[in-house]
């Protein structure tokens, strides 16, 4: 339609009308209305304009839905045709293509009928469980595979006889014979970021050093006449070289300057490229930036054509044609590297300055996809003339060699350079399959479940019958009489229709906010981002567009998928679930967006931030050669103190990328805070329990925080390096359960067909704390929290309640512990192998308790929780040991053994301290890694180490439970010999009493030493009573023990009372001068000096009697000993004597008594 015919008026063609509209077309040059035999389902619409003395006929044609009559169509059309008038002008608008389905059902695909001529070269088939869609627009395999993904199918393989059948059966109903894209299934799934170590190859390169302009290096090899010549290199320029150089020279004997390859320095700083051809001089254009990187550079040239071009990094940086086509390049020729050969082989000039390296020739001229490949270290060896080895070139001896680590992804990605799967034609209802160019436009076949397809296609017919508020208002945006999404097979040609699209839906957006997105507009916003995601970075025309432009569709994007992932739009994901994978293909869609975009995001700024209510974006860009630095990134704050999800890429992993000689670092971080509530809450997440000791109930996994992402890019090349994040759990603990957080990340890769899922290889959980885990994982990737729920057999109540009695027990355990060891050493206990282990047992049981209880406070630094851990791991240990001492030494007292109280001391000190000491060493030095816990200061319950502490104690509790036996056996056994001596009366009842008495002292006594309370830690799980007892045992066992080992034994009680009899003399006090004592050889005489006792003193107030009482009491003071020295003088009268009854009491606590008869 030429411009300006009707100015102010737009000519369309409606969807297709329903049975009751027009089904004939009346035109002047025709007898009878156009119209389709009775039944038909073809239909005819149009109108007549006359403009400027001329006539325009608009025809609206509907083919039929029957293929049956789609031949009679296609007869009244030509008909049509025919009989138009010399100058007029026809229109034709609408549906000219065949439907086909399974069992003469005519069905299309979601665009039925909108009159859309790209959406009706879809063509489907149906089977029983497959749904086939021939796309007849012709696209490169790249595209045809991404604009599949975008119809939420995949590209067909045609490897199974039902693909067979309903692919052979698609293209006979179309009439199609052409070639096809198809997929080939035993390529592997697209390629994640590989780790750095993985992406780098050694090459052997040549250095030519600036000392010296004589360096350079010939091929020793023979070169024939080249009608064509492709030349690759590996370049690393000198940044201090600034003169013009010659990369490679090739000179023949007749003609010097047959092809030569030289490069300068601009006031850029970029070196420039040119190439000679027959000796002429090609212009300075290509290049790249004198950064001193490595830079891959390929010349090609064809005789035939005299196309010649210049590629820069897998790029094609300059070309042109027109060249002499009249020769060949001669043959029998020197090939030079880093000299220009003024004379044939010698007279060399303009050296080079730097590293050579992986330089190859081919007698072909290379196409782009080969240059590509061959950037990414690819190898072919089609018509290649010379391969690089340093053993085929003689060089100068100031050139020497050296080692160059290059990157090279293509070495893991196995890139082919045969192409991609093609099929060709049919032998015997089977597919020939062959490879073609990627590159080169095809059709394809899209294939999806039928269920899938069904679902779609009521879905874009309720659009198009029914558009929703937000259809309706991006339909009056655009100037359109119909949806304008989902309609584009070939995908969007340019950056600039992608942006034009997100903003008018954006637009859309904000117009029907208050009416909400629908489900089905859910479905076409989700496939205009992958579409745009997709979009072609280089432009199709002249107009670049800018960083401005760029950053703006990127917001856009940002905004459009944070409309489809919000929270309000949960349920509504579950009505097409049964279409959309999930909303992971948002992300995707993002991921692949800004990884697409981020070189010309950056060009002009090194942090871009978007930001959204449920999305944040950042992108970070730094130079590594200006010094590395660590970087970190965080989603919103919401509220004050408040944990904040981060991620960040470790300070030493980025000088990694800088030593393996990246230069340019670009950081892709999202945040995604809407994702958890889009998952269907009971679809359970399958994964192994982490908690195993059988405590808790395991009930499912389930999604438990924010996603967070980081993407990798050195020198816009993707890579995998390791990051720490910490998230914070988004989910509360209903009462009577618990959580177990798990570090994971998505993989798209697990399940291609379902979108992907969960995985957790190579992440681990770092710490867990209150709200909120660290984890670390291996590489990048969408990364989230999954959290296993336990049902806790422990109500928070009760276990808080258990933790302060714990906490009590313990303070009241250890000033037990600690009183009874003072009242061993301070009342003179004697000395006996029994109270030693006592003491041993106390000291090792108080130091563990009392790491007990300082153990919270340790938790919060890992070294010290550490510590800690190893300390009560020996000393619990300890306590154990010694608590197996009390039962062996106790079975030596019941079964007589023949050991040395010495020998035997010391063999308990072996196993009381020696053993613990012995298992915790080897415990250490065989698990250091694996033996604390992650969340507390204690042995590692989910690794074999707690067995290093279960393992001994369980072995101390059986050892002590047979002694525990024997000693209550023994006891029984002489309660019973005392019973047969009582008298016949009442010995039934005595025998009773004492067989009863017989078992209950030994336990109760015994109980608290042999540490079978502990036994009680094994039904623990089976009742929170059951946990209350196990606490109240163990938690006062040093009270336990401080009542029956202090205040009430007999050893104690004796040593007592004797302190307070001596007390109890130094009271009698009442003598103040001393009088002469019994002389001796070793102590002067001492006078005494008496006085008589007087009513009121306590000393005689107990033995004085009534007045007739013929007894005295003295008390004599004896000054020549120490004042802890009394002397009692006691005056008793007998039958015709006095008795002296003299009683002294040393510091010794040894009585002297002397008695005198007078």
């Amino acid at each position: 339609m030429a411009s300006g015919w009707w100015p102010g008026h737009s000519l369309w063609c409606p969807a297709r009308p329903s049975p009751k509209g027009i089904h004939g077309l009346v035109l002047p040059w025709t007898d009878h209305p156009q119209e389709e035999p009775e039944g038909s389902s073809a239909m005819w619409l149009g109108q007549q304009f006359k403009v400027r003395e001329r006539v325009l006929t608009v025809v609206c044609a509907y083919a039929p839905k029957r293929s049956s009559e789609y031949p009679s169509f296609l007869e009244s059309l030509g008909r049509l045709l025919d009989g138009a008038p010399t100058g007029d002008s026809i229109v034709l608008v609408g549906d000219f293509n065949p439907h086909v389905v399974c069992g003469s059902e005519p069905t299309n695909i979601g665009t039925d009928g909108e009159g859309d001529s790209h959406a009706q070269s879809r063509l489907v088939h149906l089977t029983s469980h497959w749904a086939f869609q021939l796309v007849n627009d012709s696209l490169a395999y790249s595209r045809a595979d991404s604009f599949c993904k975008s119809q939420f199918s995949s590209l067909a393989t045609l490897d199974q006889s039902e693909d067979h059948e309903g692919a052979l059966e698609l293209l006979h109903q179309a009439g199609l014979q052409l070639n096809l894209w198809v997929k080939d299934p035993s390529r592997s799934a697209p390629n994640k970021p590989l780790a750095l170590s993985k992406q780098y190859l050694q090459f052997s390169a040549l250095n030519f050093p600036k000392e010296s302009h004589e360096g350079f290096a010939r091929i020793n090899m023979s070169f024939p006449a080249l009608s064509s010549i492709s030349v690759c290199v590996r370049v690393q320029w000198d940044p201090a070289w600034t003169e013009v150089s010659t990369i490679f020279s090739y000179a023949a004997p007749v003609f010097t300057n047959e092809f030569q390859l030289r490069g300068q320095e601009d006031m850029q700083g970029r070196i420039l490229l040119a190439l000679i051809i027959h000796g002429k001089h090609l212009p300075y254009k290509a290049s790249f930036p004198n950064d001193g990187a490595w830079h891959h550079v390929c010349v090609t040239w064809g005789q035939s054509s005299g196309h010649w071009a210049i590629y820069v990094d897998g790029d094609k940086k300059d070309m042109g044609s027109g060249m002499d086509t009249s020769r060949d390049i001669h043959g029998d020729g020197i090939f030079i590297l880093g000299q220009d050969q003024d004379s044939f082989g010698g007279n060399f000039t303009e050296p080079f300055v730097g590293n050579i390296t992986d330089l190859n020739v081919w007698n072909i001229s290379l196409e782009t996809m080969h240059v590509r490949a061959l950037n990414a270290c690819s190898v072919t060896t089609q018509d290649m003339l010379f391969s690089w080895s340093i053993d085929h070139l003689s060089r100068h001896p100031v050139v020497k060699e050296v080692h160059a680590l290059l990157f090279c992804p293509a070495v893991h990605q196995q890139m082919e350079l045969q192409g991609c799967r093609m099929l060709q034609s049919w032998s015997d209802q089977l597919p020939v399959f062959s490879m073609a160019d990627c590159s080169m436009p095809l059709p394809f076949i899209c294939i999806s479940s039928r269920e899938r397809y069904l679902k779609m296609k009521q879905i874009s017919d309720s659009q198009s019958s029914k558009p929703t508020a937000f259809m309706n208002h991006l339909m009056k945006l655009s100037n359109k009489s119909q949806p304008v999404l989902g309609q584009r097979p070939v995908g969007l040609s340019s950056l600039a229709e992608a942006s034009a699209l997100l903003d008018v839906s954006v637009q859309a957006l904000e117009d029907s906010q208050q009416d909400g997105l629908q489900p089905s507009d859910m479905v076409s916003l989700i496939q205009l981002l992958s579409l745009a995601a997709d979009a072609p970075v280089q432009p199709s025309d002249a107009t670049t567009p800018s960083q401005e432009n760029i950053q703006e569709l990127s917001h856009h994007f940002i905004s459009v998928a944070d409309s489809i992932i919000s929270q309000d739009n949960a349920f509504k994901w579950q009505a097409i679930k049964e279409v959309v994978n999930g909303p992971m293909d948002v992300v995707k869609s993002i991921d692949q967006m800004v990884t697409s975009f981020s070189p010309r995001l950056m060009t002009e700024t090194d942090h871009l931030t978007i930001q959204s209510p449920n999305i944040k974006l950042a992108v970070q860009q730094q130079n590594l050669q200006e010094g590395s630095r660590g970087s970190s990134f965080c989603g919103p704050e919401t509220e004050k103190h408040t944990i904040i999800d981060c991620i960040s890429v470790p300070h030493h992993k980025i000088r990694d990328l800088q030593n393996n000689g990246f230069h340019k670092l670009t950081l892709v971080n999202t945040w995604y805070g809407s994702l958890r509530p889009l998952f269907n809450p009971e679809e359970n997440i399958t994964m192994v329990p982490t908690v195993t000791d059988g405590s808790q109930r395991y009930l499912g996994t389930v999604l438990g925080s924010s996603v967070i992402s980081t993407t990798v890019l050195g020198d816009d090349q993707t890579v995998s390096t390791a990051v720490h994040f910490q998230l914070h759990h988004r989910i509360k603990n209903p009462i009577g359960t618990m959580y177990e957080p798990v570090c994971a990340f998505w993989d798209f890769n697990l399940t291609p067909d379902a979108g992907g899922w969960w995985n957790t290889r190579g992440c681990e959980v770092v710490s867990k704390q209150y709200g909120y885990t660290v984890c670390y994982c291996n590489h990048t990737t969408n990364f989230a929290l999954l959290l296993q729920v336990y049902e806790a057999q422990i109500s928070p109540e009760n276990e808080k309640a258990l933790q302060v009695l714990t906490f009590i027990g313990c303070g009241v355990s250890l000033c037990g512990l600690l009183f009874t060891f003072i009242l061993f050493i301070a009342v003179g206990v004697p000395k006996s192998d029994r109270t030693t282990v006592h003491k041993n047992l106390i000291v090792a049981l108080g130091i563990a308790e009392l790491l007990l209880m300082c153990s919270e406070w340790a938790s919060a630094n890992k070294a010290a929780c550490f510590v800690v851990t190893a300390l009560l791991h020996l000393f619990f240990m300890a306590s154990f040991s010694w608590m197996l001492v009390e039962g062996l030494l106790l079975w030596s007292k019941v079964v007589s053994v023949n050991i040395s109280e010495d020998r035997r001391m010391k063999l308990y000190y072996i196993i009381g301290w020696g053993l613990p000491v012995l298992i915790v060493g080897v415990t250490l030095t065989v698990s250091v890694n694996k033996y604390k816990a992650d969340d507390h200061c204690w042995l590692n319950v989910k690794t074999d180490t707690i067995w290093s502490f279960v393992g001994p104690v369980v072995f101390v509790l059986a050892v002590n439970a047979v002694v525990l036996c024997r000693v209550v056996m023994v006891t029984v056994s002489s309660a019973r010999r005392r019973a047969k001596m009582l008298s016949p009366s009442s010995a039934s009842k005595m025998q009773t009493f004492d067989l009863t008495w017989a078992v209950t002292r030994p336990v109760l006594i015994l109980l608290p030493v042999l540490g079978l309370t502990w036994l009680c830690g094994v039904l623990v799980h089976l009742s929170v009573v059951v946990a209350y007892i196990f606490i109240a045992l163990n938690a006062f066992q040093g009270l336990y023990i401080f009542l029956v080992y202090a205040v009430y034994n007999s050893e104690v009680r004796n040593a007592i009372k004797r302190i307070k009899e001596k007390r109890k003399a130094l009271s009698f006090t009442n003598c103040s001068q001393p009088t002469t004592f019994l002389p001796s050889q070793r102590a002067p005489i001492t006078s005494w000096g008496c006085s008589p006792p007087t009513p009121s003193s306590p000393e005689t107030s107990e033995t004085s009697g009534p007045p007739s009482s013929s007894s005295t009491s003295l008390v004599i003071k004896n000054e020549s000993f120490r004042k802890e020295s009394f002397v009692s003088f006691t005056f008793k009268p007998a039958m015709g004597n006095q008795v002296v009854q003299l009683t002294a009491f040393k510091p010794s606590g040894m009585m002297l008594m002397l008695v005198c008869d007078y």
